[in-house]
């Protein structure tokens, strides 16, 4: 299991778009196999950093997603909102796995 955690850094006063952006990302991650956990919008502190975090049963299967999603319509309609409204200023991507007792 592995879970990607994405740190976006995000323009405040696209809020709006940044949350229908998200709103696009969450089935799609599930239609490719993911468990999407939620974006996370800036509440107190910060008010141009967001989160997002999603699991995939491996790597190999997180790997086959992103080949996969490049080619889909509905992500690359994604892909392309994201551009226009330029609500994402930038981003960066880890990937953690859990420790269970």
């Amino acid at each position: 299991m592995v879970t990607c955690y994405l740190r976006y850094v995000i323009d405040p006063y696209k809020l709006p778009e940044f949350e229908h952006y998200g709103k696009l990302w969450i089935p799609l991650v599930e239609k490719f196999g993911g468990q999407h956990h939620g974006y996370f919008l800036p509440s107190e502190g910060a008010n141009n950093i967001a989160l997002a975090m999603f699991t995939f049963p491996s790597l190999t299967d997180y790997e086959v997603y992103r080949i996969e999603s490049m080619q889909d319509p509905a992500c690359q309609a994604a892909f392309r909102y994201a551009e226009e409204t330029r609500c994402i200023l930038s981003y960066e991507r880890s990937f953690f796995r859990p420790v269970f007792a």
